[in-house]
């Protein structure tokens, strides 16, 4: 299937690309196709937020769209930055400064309350209006420092997942590496945005069986 990718995030395309093509469909990016849309994010779940993206360039492409809205969802700080991770420190995609706040408001929280969790929605429009949304998370905490690595984006160097793994196995998360010090391998295998697409490639055969009929 041509897939549309409903993102400007590079890291957040390349996730999707690997993975989606991994599964065999061919994935084109809104700027291959000539598009610039930012529909704003009025939603207050990242399924709301999936959707609505996947809508606007659904209907802008004319090509099956799949859009993901994620976020960290911390804990201590009951459930935030969450729907608002991208635009926490007040701007739209800077992840320092987005780092840099989260770290401020961590600092004086101790380990055993530094709990968090990454949550993803990925929503898959047809052009005719239906749509298949999947979700998935992975909990872990939140690290004391950047933890930066070869890979990785967004707060990936602050998020320390609580298991890593291949697609073959998980296996304890002794390690203490953060998101962005997980090969792409293992992260796909065990985040929250792979687990959402995996059950959307699960579900997408009958979901697309019930369009032609």
């Amino acid at each position: 299937m041509k897939i549309c990718a409903a993102t400007g995030n590079p890291g957040k395309l390349a996730e999707l690309r690997r993975i989606l093509e991994a599964q065999g469909h061919t994935v084109l990016s809104q700027k291959e196709l000539g598009l610039d849309l930012e529909p704003e994010e009025t939603g207050e779940t990242f399924a709301e937020n999936a959707r609505i993206k996947a809508e606007a360039f659904c209907r802008a492409s004319g090509l099956p769209t799949v859009a993901d809205d994620s976020g960290l969802c911390v804990e201590a700080l009951g459930g935030a930055p969450g729907v608002y991770s991208a635009r926490y420190c007040g701007r739209h995609g800077d992840d320092e400064a987005n780092n840099d706040r989260l770290l401020a408001e961590m600092e004086r929280v101790p380990a055993e309350n530094r709990g968090a969790k990454f949550g993803s929605a990925v929503c898959l429009m047809l052009p005719g209006g239906r749509a298949l949304t999947c979700l998935g998370e992975c909990p872990g905490r939140v690290a004391f420092e950047r933890l930066s690595g070869d890979y990785g984006f967004g707060y990936d160097p602050l998020f320390i997942p609580d298991e890593c793994g291949t697609p073959e196995g998980k296996r304890p998360k002794a390690e203490g590496r953060s998101y962005a010090q997980l090969t792409p391998d293992e992260k796909d295998a065990i985040s929250h945005r792979g687990q959402a697409l995996r059950r959307l490639e699960e579900q997408l055969p009958a979901f697309l069986e019930k369009e032609t009929k």
